[in-house]
């Protein structure tokens, strides 16, 4: 027997998902406590930059390649790598990783006035993570395209 399932339903169940996998993820190392580096011209092609160095830094840990950081008054204050391959979590995607990092680094679940920077476009449930936490705006890839503010379901 086959449920419908709406597509609602599906983006609120990924955001739950990701809130109940944040607490069993493995930590980092030294990189999730140390201090994050600030670039010395803080604007959008800077912190653009700093996901593409977190997409490398991906690649190079074994991991997709993807990248993210999350900035508050012109300061990055969360930073991460896609840790799906290396933690086998479906829900490590490098903006969610970043969402954790902020939070746990702000000791905050809320991350308003806050904007996602990304290596890519972030997925429904990446955009789901980006709207619980409250952030205000998402640009992603070289372009710095705005995809705007995070929504459900868009």
């Amino acid at each position: 027997m086959s449920v419908p399932v709406s597509r609602r339903w599906l983006c609120h169940a990924a955001a739950f998902a990701g809130a109940l996998t944040a607490s069993g993820r493995r930590a980092y190392a030294d990189f999730e406590d140390a201090a994050i580096v600030q670039p010395a011209m803080p604007d959008a092609t800077a912190f653009i930059e700093r996901a593409f160095e977190m997409r490398r830094l991906a690649v190079e840990n074994g991991d997709q390649a993807y990248g993210a950081v999350i900035v508050r008054d012109n300061v990055i204050v969360g930073q991460s790598w896609s840790r799906v391959v290396l933690d086998q979590d479906p829900t490590g995607h490098a903006e969610i990783s970043a969402i954790r990092d902020a939070a746990r680094r702000l000791a905050s679940r809320s991350l308003k006035g806050a904007v996602l920077y990304s290596s890519s476009r972030a997925c429904p449930m990446c955009e789901a993570a980006a709207y619980w936490a409250g952030i205000d705006g998402m640009i992603y890839g070289r372009n710095t395209g705005n995809a705007g503010a995070p929504r459900l379901c868009r």
